[in-house]
C-alpha cells in the first residue's frame, strides 16, 4: 500500500478551503465588531457637544447613558483582544515558527 506520509490533504501550513473560509469569516466578524463598537461609542452614544473622550462631561451625563456607553466600550475591547489573539495565534506565530 501507500506510505502513511502520503495524504491527499492540503500541503503543510496551508488550510483546506472550508477551513480557510471559516478563518476569514472569523477575522471579518471580529473586525466588523470592532468598527461597530467604535461607531456606537464615539458617534451614536455621544453626549451633546462632546466629541471623543468625555473628560469632565462624564459628570453631567445620566448614569444609564454612561452604563450603556461603557457596555459598548467593553464589547469593543473584547473584540479587539479577540482579533489580536486570533491573528497572533493563526497568522503571526506560524510565520515566526517558519510553518508558513
Amino acid at each position: 500500500m501507500g506510505d502513511s506520509s502520503e495524504q491527499s490533504a492540503a500541503p503543510v501550513g496551508r488550510l483546506s478551503w472550508p477551513w480557510r473560509i471559516a478563518h476569514w469569516v472569523i477575522i471579518v466578524n471580529l473586525a466588523i465588531q470592532v468598527l461597530y463598537g467604535g461607531y456606537m461609542v464615539f458617534v451614536v452614544m455621544r453626549p451633546e457637544g462632546v466629541s471623543g473622550p468625555l473628560w469632565s462631561a462624564a459628570q453631567q451625563i445620566p448614569h444609564d447613558f454612561m452604563m450603556v456607553r461603557r457596555a459598548y466600550a467593553s464589547e469593543t475591547w473584547l473584540a479587539i483582544v479577540g482579533l489580536s489573539l486570533y491573528l497572533g495565534v493563526t497568522e503571526v506565530l506560524p510565520r515566526r515558527l517558519g510553518k508558513r
